[in-house]
């Protein structure tokens, strides 16, 4: 447990000291009137206590990744520590902070926009379509869960697909309604509920005679199919949401709408990130004992989660922890959509203050969303391809945001090597995924490897010609 402790410790002064270099760095203007007060419009942008926004940022961006994605990635092992640390101080939650910062100064703009106001109209136009494509996608992949766990814990005439429909309803008045009639008040009971689970999976840790392996026991590669996935960059790719995220920076122009003051960024986009990196550590380390103790046989996430709140939280604790995780991903499915329709809306330029132009906008996407369903039901295996090519597109929306927040860091002489060196990482683990994975290009490692680092060396070069053109036009 030493190096459980000392990762858990680690993420908690990560906020404290480097949070505030970050913020310093980008330094918020407390005198400066946000988008909350400035385009309130009773819908998508009105003032909001900070304790809800918080809480709603961090259930918008927690869905099943901190949970799922560290119980899978802890089949790789210790290392999974290593990553879900400095991944989440030093890349995500640099991300989350800056690219919401980025949104609040420029009245609320969704992700595409700002990718685009650095990066280039080009870039926007690609990235609407993109972002869109991947919103409807977490729409879809985040309804399957739930309703397998709310089937199982409810009697039989409520079935799977009973779920399936009450959740997809849920998705449509969500999505249209303004964001403090449901969101605004239900989220926050949500993430109590979600923080309950991880604190009760915490005090087990620490209570309980579990035996968790340390990281000086070795980081080798424990993954059953280490051979063919190894640590970086599949593993980096498995544990997303508790490291990065880019599904994050679509998310927080909806509470950028709604700060009431720019001095509140850190607490809510930077601490929303380190929390679910605690929440990530909590399940990895879980996940860690599980494997050690029942093997590997099982590969099936809901499950292992179901065994390890069931044993260690008994009957009623486990049906709270289930329902923490039955809420995180619905939650996120519908903020999905909501962004998605504000991107739409930006697309054609319809004002959404009126329900009319939301349903307008809102109905296609309704739509999609159940075409994605429907077939993820029929086929055994679409969710899973789903979710995979999902996981490479969240982290490759992650390394344009980090690229995109770079430059407008040179642009404004600040400090550009905070989101530089992630670019970079990042860059890096994405190219080398879309050649060594086996549902891409399934090249052998060492050419993975080497096309990797010349496709990232590439990108780095034309970033510092840019850069040296940029530092001449400015003098």
């Amino acid at each position: 447990m030493i190096t459980f402790s000392i990762a858990l410790l680690l993420l908690v002064l990560g906020y404290v000291f480097y949070g505030k270099v970050v913020e310093k760095i980008i330094k918020p203007d407390s005198n400066s009137q946000t988008p909350a007060y400035k385009k309130n419009d009773g819908v998508d942008y009105i003032p909001m206590p900070t304790w809800k926004i918080f809480m709603i940022q961090f259930l918008n961006i927690a869905g099943l990744g901190p949970i799922f994605g560290a119980v899978l990635g802890a089949k790789f092992g210790t290392s999974a520590y290593i990553w879900i640390v400095l991944g989440c101080i030093f890349i995500g939650a640099v991300h989350d902070y800056t690219s919401g910062m980025l949104s609040l100064r420029h009245d609320g703009e969704n992700l595409p926009e700002i990718i685009g106001r650095y990066l280039g109209d080009t870039t926007k136009k690609c990235m609407r379509i993109f972002t869109v494509i991947l919103m409807v996608m977490v729409a879809a992949v985040f309804v399957s869960g739930p309703a397998g766990i709310l089937n199982s814990i409810t009697p039989e005439v409520f079935n799977a697909n009973f779920w399936i429909i009450i959740i997809f309803i849920y998705y449509i008045i969500a999505t249209l309604l303004p964001i403090d009639k449901i969101i605004g008040k239900i989220y926050p009971i949500f993430a109590i509920a979600l923080i309950f689970m991880a604190v009760g999976i915490l005090i087990m840790l620490f209570t309980g005679q579990y035996h968790i392996p340390e990281i000086t026991e070795g980081i080798q590669n424990t993954h059953p199919d280490a051979e063919n996935l190894p640590i970086f960059p599949i593993m980096c790719i498995t544990i997303a949401c508790g490291a990065i995220s880019g599904f994050h920076a679509t998310q927080s122009p909806l509470m950028a709408r709604c700060l009431k003051n720019e001095n509140l960024g850190r607490r809510v986009f930077y601490g929303s990130m380190i929390l679910e990196g605690i929440m990530a550590l909590i399940w990895a380390a879980a996940a860690i004992w599980y494997y050690q103790e029942k093997g590997y046989e099982e590969s099936n996430a809901a499950t292992i989660v179901n065994f390890i709140t069931t044993t260690w939280l008994g009957r009623i604790g486990a049906i709270l922890a289930l329902l923490g995780v039955v809420f995180a991903p619905i939650t996120s499915g519908d903020t999905a959509l909501r962004s998605c329709r504000l991107i739409m809306a930006d697309i054609f330029n319809k004002d959404q203050k009126s329900i009319a132009n939301r349903l307008l906008i809102a109905v296609p996407l309704f739509i999609a969303t159940a075409a994605i369903i429907i077939y993820s039901l029929a086929d055994n295996e679409g969710f899973n391809l789903i979710w995979r090519y999902f996981a490479w597109c969240n982290q490759t929306l992650a390394v344009l945001t980090l690229w995109a927040v770079t430059i407008f860091l040179v642009k404004t002489n600040k400090l550009w090597i905070i989101t530089f060196i992630p670019a970079i990482f990042m860059t890096m683990v994405c190219f080398t995924y879309l050649f060594l994975a086996p549902e891409c290009l399934n090249l052998n490692h060492s050419a993975s490897y080497i096309l990797g680092a010349a496709c990232t060396l590439a990108l780095t070069i034309m970033f510092f010609i840019w850069k040296n053109k940029e530092k001449s036009n400015q003098q």
